[in-house]
């Protein structure tokens, strides 16, 4: 009877572990799923943080991908779907954020390869301009999709065609995990690296 009970309670006890593993991700209020589907692929959450400027929030981003990956090469080196999903904390300006971005893109390239890309950046500019603003509580995410492109969709709609080449998405992922990220907490967080 001792070893049946010890039984009972180890499996409730693996329950319960699993259960607080399936548990959403809570950064600054806002919850990011454990896993999500995507192009036919189970993704994980890898890491989520705030990306601050001067001392105020402006939003969460998490990372999700396929499996763990602990550095910039290694989350550029998997093949299959990514994600990027960022949830603004305050009103923004868009054409703002846009510009932001390409200058985040930018910083993180050398000029011929960020050179390649530039039809692509103004594109992406124009998408953000076209919303005007961004306030507290609006999503986007921009999605890697092997075999379709980079996708960005905005409040739940996806933003025209789909960017074909995968060093845009590279050099998108590099304005948090480049050599010059937007906020070196956020790049830590997105790593998966205790705070």
């Amino acid at each position: 009877m001792n070893l049946i009970h010890r039984c009972v309670l180890l499996a409730g006890a693996c329950l319960l572990a699993t259960g607080a593993l399936a548990q959403p991700m809570t950064v600054a209020d806002v919850k990011y799923a454990e896993t999500l589907q995507m192009a036919d692929a189970n993704l994980q959450l890898n890491g989520a943080g705030v990306r601050y400027k001067a001392v105020f929030k402006v939003y969460t981003a998490g990372l999700y991908l396929e499996k763990k990956a602990a550095t910039t090469a290694e989350v550029t080196a998997l093949k299959g779907p990514k994600r990027i999903s960022i949830t603004m904390l305050r009103e923004i300006d868009s054409t703002e954020l846009g510009k932001l971005f390409s200058r985040g893109m930018e910083d993180n390239m050398d000029r011929a390869a960020f050179s390649k890309l530039i039809p692509g950046v103004l594109r992406m500019s124009q998408i953000f301009s076209d919303h005007k603003k961004l306030a507290a509580g609006d999503q986007f995410m921009i999605d890697w999709v092997p075999g379709t492109g980079t996708i960005i969709t905005v409040k739940g709609k996806p933003q025209g065609e789909p960017f074909k080449e995968p060093e845009f998405f590279n050099a998108l992922l590099g304005i948090w995990l480049g050599n010059a990220p937007a906020d070196w907490k956020l790049k830590d967080a997105l790593l998966g690296k205790p705070a």
